[in-house]
């Protein structure tokens, strides 16, 4: 199953001139993949979660809309979702990087940035 990041991203569509929609404003959930622990963009979580949530808006509408080519109106985080070996391995790079995190454990460091947002799966 790997690692996937979860948020609810409320979004608009821009339109041309005499175009209208109906609604204007659209609610999506947004599964994103990152890259495997420690290559090179995996710390996506230390840069936009604080505590199970975003910890900037306008960064957070930035991310999402790079994701998707619309404009944001918000994104929320709603859950890290991973099996126990995907865990395993972002536990185990943790470890070796504490010092980024500012950090005593791999426990502090995963309650910091995820809280109790991390939804963990079977491996069967």
């Amino acid at each position: 199953m790997g690692l996937t990041y979860v948020f609810r991203v409320r979004f608009y569509l821009e339109t041309a001139a005499g175009v209208h929609t109906d609604p204007r404003e659209f609610e999506t959930v947004v599964r994103v993949t990152p890259p495997e622990p420690g290559e090179s963009g995996w710390m996506l979580f230390r840069d936009a979660l604080w505590r199970g949530e975003v910890n900037d808006d306008v960064y957070a509408r930035q991310l999402a809309e790079s994701w998707l080519d619309v404009s944001v109106v918000a994104c929320e985080f709603a859950e890290l979702r991973t099996d126990e070996d995907a865990l395993d391995d972002l536990r185990e790079v943790i470890a070796a990087n504490l010092d980024e995190f500012n950090a005593e454990s791999v426990r502090e460091v995963l309650h910091k940035y995820f809280g109790s947002a991390i939804h963990i799966k079977s491996n069967e």
